[in-house]
């Protein structure tokens, strides 16, 4: 990768820079809980139950992201955001994010763009403290009602940023939404893989090498 032209880095936000194990409950042990208690079944029964339906859905589907939609589903009792607030103690950035994006905001634009649902990210990035790094912050499902997997969706964040795609660097963890998919249309993808799963020219093992990559010492 060559620095010249970069105007924009953009980041995924789960798995890339926050861990995944808050969703991780809320998605897999919370949603779970309350439909043992509403239906009355073991907690490993309605883990089952969920997950198929979960399943059913896929991540290719609006709804997988939407946890109105899935309290709506299961009939649960509560509310969304008191199931967010029960689990923010397990927001984690990964040890590098901080340093990371500190360097990077001060020489380039830097954003996020998520599938996740605005209710995530605005917890996940206020309880991880990470808000005044960022220009602007994407949901696609929630801003666009979309999946970001399009090469459309990523094209028309480069309109409204008044960018070419060339002038952005994406990094990301999901191989198809953050990295095929952005590099077909020109951006500059980078592959974030800290289980060294995957090997390549525009694979990662940590978010340090961006900087690296891009010339910017520190």
């Amino acid at each position: 990768m060559t620095p010249k032209g970069i105007k924009v880095i953009s980041f995924d936000l789960d798995g890339t820079l926050v861990e995944s194990e808050f969703s991780e409950w809320v998605w897999g042990v919370g949603i779970p809980q309350l439909f043992a208690e509403k239906r009355g079944v073991s907690l490993d029964e309605a883990k089952e139950i969920v997950g198929k339906e979960y399943r059913k859905v896929g991540d290719g589907s609006l709804q997988w992201y939407d946890i109105k939609y899935w309290f709506n589903f299961f009939q649960l009792n509560g509310n969304w955001k008191s199931l967010l607030n029960r689990f923010s103690h397990k927001i984690k950035t990964y040890p590098e994010v901080s340093k990371v994006l500190q360097n990077l905001s001060s020489h380039y634009r830097v954003i996020i763009i998520s599938n996740a649902a605005r209710e995530f990210i605005d917890i996940e990035v206020e309880v991880a403290e990470l808000l005044g790094y960022f220009s602007r912050i994407f949901s696609a499902t929630s801003d666009f009602g979309q999946i970001k997997k399009t090469a459309q969706f990523y094209g028309h964040i480069c309109q409204l940023l008044r960018i070419t795609p060339r002038e952005m660097v994406h990094v990301g963890d999901h191989w198809e939404f953050d990295y095929l998919v952005p590099k077909g249309l020109g951006i500059k993808a980078l592959h974030i893989d800290r289980s060294w799963s995957r090997r390549g020219d525009d694979v990662i093992r940590s978010l340090e090498e961006v900087g690296q990559r891009l010339g910017i010492r520190g």
